[in-house]
């Protein structure tokens, strides 16, 4: 099974990928993806590169080049592991790369939707080197994701988790969530 966890940044998907990682189970991150490849251009982690090589991917190998450098990754954790968990996943093209690559593999999207306000607090007390700084950088960096087609992706979503209370009724939720996808056969 792949569990495609997606939201926009701030969301709280995180805590979904660690739930399953708690329990055992792997995970692959595109963002890390898109940072690996960055490396490997030899260029240093800014969020200016980081965003710059993601577009290049995207213009070299089409709207789904993360999914397509991420599809091996995700094979090789399927000979360890029943679940595979993918953060990150910003489109249908993506998904459609998923599915088209494991046509035998059950796969279940769950999204994560936390009101503009508390993510960009959540970002900004967060402090990763790409995380916006002023409420004008976290609506352009918003409307990039929107562009890249994650809104199609959360409306499409076997699961919708509503982030917006304390941190503790989330993680009961996350429990409780995880819980039923696994009891499922």
């Amino acid at each position: 099974m792949i569990i495609i966890v997606t939201g926009m940044p701030g969301s709280g998907k995180s805590k979904i990928v660690h739930e399953f990682e708690r329990r055992g189970f792997p995970s692959v991150s595109m963002g890390d993806v898109v940072r690996e490849e960055t490396l490997k251009r030899g260029l240093e982690l800014t969020k200016e590169n980081v965003a710059k090589v993601s577009i290049r991917l995207r213009q070299e190998l089409g709207q789904n080049a993360v999914a397509k450098l991420t599809v091996e990754k995700v094979r090789n954790l399927l000979e360890e592991s029943d679940v595979v968990v993918i953060d990150g996943v910003r489109s249908l093209d993506e998904v459609g790369t998923f599915r088209g690559a494991f046509p035998g593999e059950k796969i279940i999207i769950i999204a994560v939707h936390t009101p503009p306000k508390q993510r960009f607090e959540r970002l900004k007390a967060r402090g990763r080197h790409d995380d916006p700084k002023t409420w004008e950088d976290f609506e352009e960096r918003d409307w990039k994701e929107l562009r890249f087609g994650i809104g199609s992706v959360i409306a499409m979503a076997d699961y919708m988790l509503i982030n917006d209370g304390s941190r503790e009724e989330y993680e009961r939720a996350v429990e409780r969530l995880v819980d039923e996808i696994l009891s499922r056969p």
